[in-house]
């Protein structure tokens, strides 16, 4: 795969040609706390108890300050994520460009991935957090190594947008196998080790959205015709079908405890949890539609998030906030303005109670719970 590799080049190398990609260790963004920690003055020597007393919440995680406001981007954020070690964060911007972060103390934003040529429309990390893979409106999708800013692979055989991509095979550590999907109407399963894809689904209709079950012999679509299809990659044949949203689904995710639960997003203004147990006795495998997030007309690819122990289910809004409700209740937990756009994206952190939203206004917000 010699011939999909190319090296990363310096951002400050600006006179290279716009396919090469660069990898800054002083990159662009900043990150701001908006409530700063309390600091606590020891005062005096050993066994004095002159110490001043914290006041306010208690803190409920290790990030500097309970709100970080990361900027940097000079487009929309159209997608954000945190790595599966929690240690970092990648943000994908209508800019064409892909920026790392470090999640704690001063959010330094430690790199820049560039290569694509239309806005990045999702990006996720593959299994062991060393690589990561981005879909865009370039009709590509790219594998890149974090640690150097090598692009690893490059797919060009979509002929449309590619709106979405994620792991095949996350519950078995796969680092090498993903899957894009595309306004072509296929999905294409990759193997970073060949050159070619190693199967196709065809939908027929455009894709925008793309999710895999824990096993990874199953992946679920969304597509104009407001369904998502669950496809088996043995067969490539159609084996689920979960109807219910009324307009076009925009994102989807799995829970990543337990790979139970599917959650979608949709025009319809809809937020729904699927039940994917192959026992589930819900005819329509729906087992709850959230609201209170409605799409707008701007009709931006939403994509919404479960957290690690399966109590609650976000996403982002064109009403500028994010919403979180108690996955089995249905009710809402918390309402989070700040953001002056959409919110596109939203994220749990894997370990913490932090959750993670990527707006339309250029920025992201990192925020303890």
């Amino acid at each position: 795969m010699a011939e999909h590799k190319r090296k990363a080049s310096l951002a400050a190398s600006s006179t290279e040609e716009d396919d090469h990609q660069h990898f800054a260790g002083h990159a662009p963004g900043t990150a701001v706390a908006l409530v700063k920690r309390p600091k606590i003055n020891g005062g005096g020597q050993d066994g004095d108890s002159t110490a001043l007393v914290q006041t306010g919440p208690k803190r409920t995680s290790g990030l500097q300050a309970p709100i970080m406001h990361l900027t940097g981007h000079t487009g929309e954020v159209t997608t954000c994520r945190f790595s599966d070690s929690g240690e970092h964060l990648a943000s994908g911007s209508a800019d064409k460009q892909v920026f790392l972060w470090n999640t704690y103390g001063d959010c330094a934003n430690y790199g820049v991935l560039q290569g694509h040529k239309g806005r990045v429309l999702e990006l996720q990390w593959m299994p062991g957090s060393e690589r990561l893979i981005t879909a865009s409106a370039d009709s590509t999708a790219m594998m890149w190594d974090v640690a150097t800013g090598e692009r690893l692979k490059r797919v060009k055989q979509h002929t449309a947008p590619v709106n979405a991509c994620c792991p095949l095979n996350k519950g078995a550590g796969d680092d090498n196998v993903f899957v894009s999907a595309s306004d072509d109407g296929l999905a294409l399963l990759w193997d970073a080790r060949e050159r070619d894809p190693v199967a196709e689904i065809e939908h027929g209709l455009p894709l925008t959205s793309v999710a895999a079950a824990h096993s990874g012999n199953v992946i679920y679509t969304g597509s104009l015709d407001n369904s998502i299809t669950g496809w088996d990659v043995r067969t490539l044949s159609a084996v689920q079908s979960l109807r219910g949203h009324s307009d076009t689904v925009m994102g989807l995710s799995v829970s990543p405890k337990t790979g139970n639960y599917l959650v979608s997003t949709s025009i319809d203004n809809t937020v729904r949890l699927w039940d994917l147990r192959p026992y589930c006795k819900l005819p329509n495998r729906c087992e709850r539609v959230f609201s209170g997030a409605p799409h707008g007309f701007e009709m931006s690819l939403i994509r919404p998030s479960i957290d690690k122990d399966e109590t609650m289910v976000a996403s982002g809004s064109s009403d500028r906030t994010m919403t979180i409700w108690n996955l089995r209740s249905g009710e809402i937990k918390y309402k989070l303005p700040g953001h002056k756009g959409s919110v596109t994206q939203v994220d749990f952190h894997p370990k913490e109670p932090i959750v993670l939203s990527g707006s339309n206004d250029k920025s992201m917000f990192l925020g303890e719970l």
